[in-house]
C-alpha cells in the first residue's frame, strides 16, 4: 500500500479550524482508495512567534522537504500587527514559496450553479464563470531588493520596494499558463502593466515568445485596470489568467466574489519538488473560534493537493464531487446562507462532505 507524508500547517485563526475537516476528507479518501496517509502538524505563522519568537518555527520547513505535500491553513491577525516587519506571520508562508521555489500559484475561482445568489454581482454577471489565476509567487514587488525604510533627521522617512523580474522568472510561469491553458480552454490572457512598466514590458516580450511553442493556445495580452473591470463586468471571458506576484493577489482576491465567498477558494503552489495547498480565505480572526468558518476551500485544496501531488484525479473528482451533491442538497455554512436561513456549522458541513466521500467507495 502507497504511504504518503502530509505535512500539516494550521497556521492561524480560522486555518486551525478548517484543516482539520480537509485532513478529515483525505483521511476518507485514504480508507475508500486503500493508500495511507502519514499527517504531521508544524507550527508556522502567529501560532509559531507566540511559541518559538520567529514566523517559522524551527524543524518546520525541513518536515515540509520530507513529505508529499503540504496542507496549509493561514497565517496572520490583530495580535501580531505591531511585530517587527521580518518576524510577521506572513514572513513564514513567504519564505516556504521562496525556499521550496514554489513559484506558481493556481487559483481556480468558479460559481457553483447553486451560489450563483451568494455573489453580490448580477447573476447574468457571474453565471457560468469559470477561470483559474495563475500567480507568479517567489518575484516582484514582495521579494525584489533594493528594500526597506531610509529615516531622515528631520522626521521623514523615504520607504523603497522593488518590482524586479528575470526572463527566466516570467519564462517558467508563462509556461506554466499555457500548460494549463491547454487542459482547459486552451485560451490564455497574460495581465501586465506594459503601456507603463518596463518590468511588464519585458514581461509581455517573453510572453509572446513563449506563445510559439504552444499554437494550440489562444494568447491575449489585457492591462492590469482593465482586467481588474473586466472581472466584474464580463468574467466568463476569461479562462486562464497568467500575472505577476502582486497584480495576482489582487485579481486572485477580486475573483472571489464571483464565486460569492472567500470561503469557496482554493489554491495550489507549486514549482519545487512539495507542493503548498492553501485556502485563499485567510484568518479571518472576526469568526475565529465560533465554529462558523466554511471548510470548503480548505476541501477543496486537499483536493487540488490529490489531483497535483499525488496524481489521484479519480479521487480528488470525488472529493469535489461531495462538496457539490452536499451544496446541492441545500447545505450553507454562514457565508453562503441566504439571509434567514439555518446555516451548517464547521464540522457539520465536514461530516457531510466526508460523509458523500466515503460513500462513493
Amino acid at each position: 500500500m502507497a504511504t504518503y507524508k502530509i505535512a500539516v500547517l494550521p497556521g492561524d485563526g480560522i486555518g486551525q479550524e478548517v484543516t482539520p475537516e480537509a485532513v478529515r476528507v483525505l483521511k476518507a479518501v485514504g480508507a475508500g482508495a486503500g493508500v495511507g496517509f502519514e499527517f504531521e502538524e508544524a507550527l508556522v505563522g502567529g501560532a509559531a512567534i507566540d511559541a518559538t519568537g520567529g514566523p517559522l518555527a524551527p524543524g518546520t520547513l525541513e518536515l515540509c522537504r520530507r513529505s508529499h505535500a503540504i496542507l496549509f491553513g493561514a497565517v496572520g491577525g490583530p495580535k501580531w500587527d505591531d511585530v517587527a516587519h521580518e518576524r510577521r506571520p506572513e514572513r513564514g508562508l513567504l519564505a516556504l514559496r521562496k525556499e521550496l521555489d514554489l513559484y506558481a500559484n493556481l487559483r481556480p475561482a468558479k460559481c457553483f450553479p447553486m451560489l450563483v445568489d451568494a455573489s453580490p454581482l448580477k447573476r447574468s454577471v457571474v453565471e457560468g464563470t469559470d477561470l483559474m489565476v495563475i500567480r507568479e509567487l517567489t518575484g516582484g514587488l514582495y521579494f525584489g531588493e533594493p528594500r526597506g525604510v531610509e529615516r531622515f533627521a528631520d522626521g521623514g522617512a523615504r520607504a523603497v520596494n522593488t518590482m524586479a523580474y528575470t526572463s527566466r522568472e516570467i519564462e517558467r510561469i508563462a509556461r506554466i499558463g499555457f500548460e494549463v491553458a491547454r487542459k482547459r480552454r486552451k485560451r490564455l490572457t497574460s495581465v501586465d502593466k506594459a503601456n507603463v512598466l518596463v518590468v511588464s514590458q519585458l514581461w509581455r516580450e517573453v510572453v509572446t515568445r513563449v506563445a510559439r511553442d504552444y499554437p494550440d493556445v489562444t494568447l491575449e495580452h489585457v492591462l492590469v485596470d482593465n482586467c481588474a473591470m473586466a472581472l466584474v463586468h464580463r468574467p466568463t471571458q476569461f479562462d486562464t489568467m497568467v500575472t505577476e506576484n502582486t497584480f495576482g493577489d489582487i485579481l486572485s482576491d477580486e475573483a472571489a466574489i464571483l464565486a460569492g465567498s472567500m470561503g469557496m477558494l482554493p489554491s495550489a503552489s507549486l514549482g519545487g519538488a512539495v507542493g503548498l495547498y492553501e485556502p485563499v480565505h485567510g484568518t479571518a480572526p472576526d469568526i475565529a473560534g465560533k465554529g462558523i468558518a466554511n471548510p470548503i476551500a480548505a476541501i477543496l485544496s486537499a483536493a487540488m493537493l490529490l489531483r497535483y501531488s499525488l496524481n489521484m484525479e479519480k479521487d480528488a473528482d470525488r472529493v469535489e464531487r461531495a462538496v457539490l451533491r452536499v451544496l446541492e442538497q441545500g447545505h450553507r455554512t454562514a457565508d453562503i446562507a441566504p439571509r434567514g436561513t439555518r446555516a451548517a456549522g464547521t464540522t457539520e458541513m465536514g461530516d457531510l462532505i466526508v460523509r458523500d466521500v466515503e460513500a462513493q467507495y
